[in-house]
């Protein structure tokens, strides 16, 4: 077997253990996003066990939560877990911005994940430690070292992923013992998703104070982020080094963040993997939106705001089923409130929030799915691919994307549509970030692949490189909470490199450490970007991809393609 047939053979005995999940429609093609990863950690190096009491307690203004003492290795934790950060958002508080929890009497248990937000299940990488969803889902968990709550530690807010309609702050891939152990204060967040968190109607607005609507789900996390900034000193982080981070939609959280005048004052570092609204398209006007929210109550057959109320939550999950197939589609929107301007704007203009940002993306965000079909992947092939989606500036694609031999039009589609699908976007981030900023940014290519699985076949190949998502285990330092892979020595390596930057960054605003290689913020040299390749051999080169993103962003500008839908 030649080592294309075995490369095309391992996709596609990939490809068809997990199926693609995610697609965007683009004229004459479909580039089949490979969404997948299983991921549901365990820190590289650390398993947690439950400890006898005395178990924690804090005073909360709206009264006192006791979680439970915990071990990561040698080291004890406090961990609080299902802590109410705003009022449930059910009934007549459905569709309205996060209001106050009300005070409860005695002391309330924290010990156990709060129900995940409504979602249907469109990812099967997704395993969830809460024991079932609702509604009242806006619950936050906090790792800490069992410390004097005086101490004052950075603390990282992780917005967990799913493209706004699915995921959990308690799935064991954010675990927060990992990070905690390492001496920060690690939380997670549960926000409204899919049509509970984005439905956008113009009567949702003409009751609101603000005269805006949808990012219900993005008002959580700011409500989150807040009471971060009200309470975390009780358990000892300090309320001035908070870094929010994230991947795919969540990553796409933390862009609109640094963009939202809401979120300003927060948070002081930001992290990003995998995701970006910076393509052209990829928010909707609030105009777009309006009429995708009323195609929704006409299918739901509601006619007022009342009767909307009055559906049950499965109902209209049931009703929003349409995952990603247009109209029924929710996610952030510019309101006017949240989002005065799209995101890439802002920061053009240098408003954005100016923080240090380390952002990057995986090798594989796609595959060429899309291109190959059980064909032989030919230089005729991949031309009539590139006029199909490019027409008259087919030429200046292939010059951007070569392929010559089955090898290489392999490599260039699969750059072709992980460009399309994210990285397009998150590179557009981080140079507008760069030239409109005195912040440091930090620019990483992942490319380590997970090693095959323990119950796979004799024989059975590894993924063909870093998927999306991938990473999230490495840098939040979460291998052994993933026990369905055979780890090997190399993961574990990747892992202390990827979450040592990832300490170093949420402690002091710059991933270097004395056992770390030098990783330099981005700056031009020879012609290109500095960036870090994070791998068994993690090294800083020079990226050359600038002639691409432009190309990209003036296709993205006609309206022609669709962003892909981040994670």
């Amino acid at each position: 077997m030649t080592p294309s047939e075995s490369r095309s053979a391992a996709i596609r005995a990939w490809r068809t253990s997990i199926p693609p999940l995610v697609t965007f429609a683009i004229p004459a093609l479909a580039v089949a996003i490979a969404s997948l990863v299983s991921v549901f950690p365990r820190d590289a190096h650390s398993k947690t066990v439950s400890i006898a009491r005395p178990q924690p307690r804090v005073e909360l203004p709206a009264g006192r939560i006791e979680g439970s003492r915990e071990q990561a290795d040698s080291t004890q934790l406090d961990v609080f877990r299902g802590i109410p950060y705003a009022a449930a958002p059910v009934g007549a508080l459905r569709w309205r911005e996060p209001q106050p929890v009300e005070r409860w009497a005695g002391v309330r248990d924290a010990k156990r994940f709060a129900p995940r937000c409504m979602q249907v299940a469109l990812f099967r990488d997704m395993k969830f430690r809460s024991d079932t969803m609702s509604e009242d889902c806006l619950y936050l968990n906090v790792w800490t070292p069992a410390r004097s709550p005086d101490e004052k530690l950075p603390v990282l807010v992780y917005f967990h992923g799913g493209s706004f309609s699915a995921g959990d702050s308690s799935e064991p891939r954010y675990d927060g013992a990992s990070l905690a152990a390492r001496g920060i204060v690690s939380v997670t967040v549960n926000y409204r998703l899919g049509v509970f968190g984005f439905l956008t109607l113009p009567q949702l607005a003409q009751e609101s104070p603000h005269g805006a609507s949808g990012n219900y789900g993005m008002l959580d996390q700011v409500a989150a982020l807040q009471w971060v900034r009200e309470n975390i000193a009780r358990f000892g982080g300090d309320p001035q080094k908070v870094t929010i981070g994230g991947e795919s939609s969540g990553a796409m959280s933390v862009n609109t963040h640094m963009a939202s005048p809401l979120s300003r004052g927060l948070f002081a570092r930001a992290i990003g993997e995998s995701g970006s609204t910076f393509a052209s398209g990829t928010l909707w006007s609030r105009q777009k939106a309006e009429k995708n929210g009323q195609a929704f109550v006409r299918r739901l057959g509601a006619t007022s705001l009342v009767a909307l109320r009055n559906v049950t939550a499965l109902d209209l999950l049931r009703a929003s089923r349409g995952g990603y197939k247009l109209p029924m589609f929710f996610w952030p929107v510019v309101d006017g409130y949240f989002l005065t301007e799209q995101p890439a704007t802002t920061f053009r203009n240098g408003a954005q929030a100016q923080v240090p940002l380390l952002v990057g993306t995986n090798s594989h965000e796609a595959d060429q799915a899309w291109l190959e079909q059980n064909r032989e992947l030919t230089p005729a092939l991949w031309r009539a691919s590139l006029t199909a989606l490019f027409r008259e500036r087919a030429d200046e694609a292939l010059a951007l994307y070569p392929g010559v031999d089955a090898n290489e039009i392999a490599h260039a589609s699969t750059t072709l549509a992980g460009d399309m699908a994210l990285s397009h976007g998150v590179w557009r981030w981080m140079d507008t970030h760069r030239t409109a900023s005195h912040a440091p940014v930090y620019f990483y290519l992942y490319t380590h692949a997970r090693p095959a699985k323990r119950n796979a076949p004799p024989g059975a190949p590894a993924e063909p490189g870093a998927m999306h998502a991938s990473e999230i285990e490495y840098m939040l330092g979460n291998l052994d909470r993933e026990p369905s892979y055979a780890w090997t020595a190399d993961d574990r390596e990747v892992s202390r490199l990827f979450s040592g930057y990832a300490v170093q960054f949420v402690k002091h605003g710059n991933p270097n450490g004395a056992t770390l290689p030098d990783w330099p913020a981005v700056r031009e040299d020879q012609g290109g970007l500095l960036r870090q390749v994070i791998d068994t051999r993690t090294e800083t080169q020079i990226d050359r991809s600038a002639a691409r993103h432009a190309f990209l962003e003036s296709e993205f500008a006609k309206g022609r393609f669709t962003p892909g839908a981040a994670r």
